[in-house]
C-alpha cells in the first residue's frame, strides 16, 4: 500500500528541487483543472495516456494539501467511510440517464 503521507512530502521535495510553485494554491487548482481536462480529452478521443493524466491530477491533490498542511490520506479514509453509509435515490435526468440524488438525514445533513 502506498504512504500518502510520504507521497505529499515526496511531490513537495519535487517541487521545491525543480523550483516549481509552493505558494500560488489558485495556480496549483488551475493546474490541477488542467490536467483532468487533459485526461477528459484523451479518454473522449480514446487515446492512451488517461492513467497518466490521473496520476498528473493526483500530484497536483497531493501537493497543494501539502501546501495547505492536510492530511489527504486521513480525508479520504474519512470521506469514504462518510459515502458508504449516505443513502441515495435514483431518479432520472431531463435526457433520461439515469442520476443518483442524496437523501439528507439528520446523521448527514
Amino acid at each position: 500500500m502506498v504512504d500518502l503521507k510520504q507521497c505529499q512530502k515526496d511531490v513537495m521535495a519535487n517541487k521545491l528541487k525543480h523550483g516549481f510553485n509552493t505558494t500560488d494554491v489558485a495556480l496549483e487548482f488551475c493546474r490541477a483543472h488542467e490536467e483532468l481536462s487533459e485526461a477528459f480529452s484523451k479518454f473522449n478521443k480514446n487515446q492512451d495516456g488517461v492513467a497518466e493524466e490521473f496520476a498528473d491530477v493526483a500530484i497536483f491533490l497531493l501537493g497543494m494539501c501539502e501546501i495547505l498542511g492536510y492530511d489527504l490520506e486521513k480525508e479520504l479514509v474519512r470521506k469514504i467511510d462518510i459515502n458508504k453509509n449516505r443513502k441515495y435515490k435514483k431518479a432520472k435526468s431531463p435526457d433520461g440517464k439515469d442520476i443518483f440524488i442524496r437523501e439528507r438525514t439528520e446523521i448527514d445533513p
